[in-house]
């Protein structure tokens, strides 16, 4: 069984489209920041920035309580296939077709292979986040990346991603460490709440990661 936090349709073998729910969608029309945003604003709705985990913007519950909330009715409507074993594995959803991953690469978007894709941190609450870690550090004065290039860019062709380029610097270094760690940390809150909910369950709980990454530079690796 999969837990779907997020829309089919728009990537790689979707033959439907079912998106988020309406009423989640509703809320977006009057704070679009719910979604994830790229540099020039455009928004991702296959699923929620993860900006949005801890905030009470959804009639009083957070992201996390509503993922936590739809496994919670899974267990209790299925309680008869999970206890007869029925059931052996419940994978997580935890982003964009399920995996966890930012929606860095959107065809719905114009991004075809190879191009680098780009960072997607761009809603006013990443980047309230960002300021405050940024803050935290000692620098009031970072922001985020502006140099990092368009969906179908190369590398060489970014300030920050070219040899010798931003991501080596303390700034770009504490920008990647911050935006890998918000995903992992986003992993952390949902799957949590899954072995809450099914904790007695004789089931697997399983989580997809991105496997195609690709665009291997040499010494760099950027």
């Amino acid at each position: 069984a999969i837990m779907s936090f997020h829309q089919c349709g728009g990537n790689v073998g979707d033959v439907v489209n079912i998106p988020i729910p309406q009423w989640v969608r509703d809320i977006g029309a009057g704070d679009p920041d719910i979604f994830y945003t790229n540099r020039s604003g455009t928004r991702n709705i296959e699923y929620l920035t993860l900006g949005v985990d801890d905030q009470p913007l959804f009639h009083g519950r957070t992201a996390i309580q509503m993922y936590a909330d739809y496994m919670a009715s899974f267990r209790e409507n299925m309680k008869k296939f999970l206890d007869a074993g029925t059931i052996v594995d419940i994978e997580v959803g935890l982003g964009p077709a399920g995996e966890m991953r930012y929606p860095s690469y959107p065809q719905s978007q114009g991004w075809v292979f190879p191009g680098i894709g780009e960072f997607i941190c761009y809603d006013k609450y990443l980047e309230a986040d960002f300021k405050a870690a940024a803050a935290k550090a000692g620098h009031p004065e970072w922001e985020l990346p502006d140099d990092a290039g368009e969906y179908n860019d190369t590398p060489e062709k970014t300030q920050f991603f070219k040899e010798n380029g931003t991501y080596l610097t303390e700034k770009g270094k504490f920008f990647l460490s911050w935006y890998s760690n918000k995903l992992i940390k986003h992993g952390d809150k949902i799957l949590d709440e899954a072995n809450k909910v099914f904790l007695g369950c004789r089931v697997q709980l399983a989580i997809k990661i991105s496997g195609i990454h690709w665009w291997y530079m040499v010494p760099n690796h950027a």
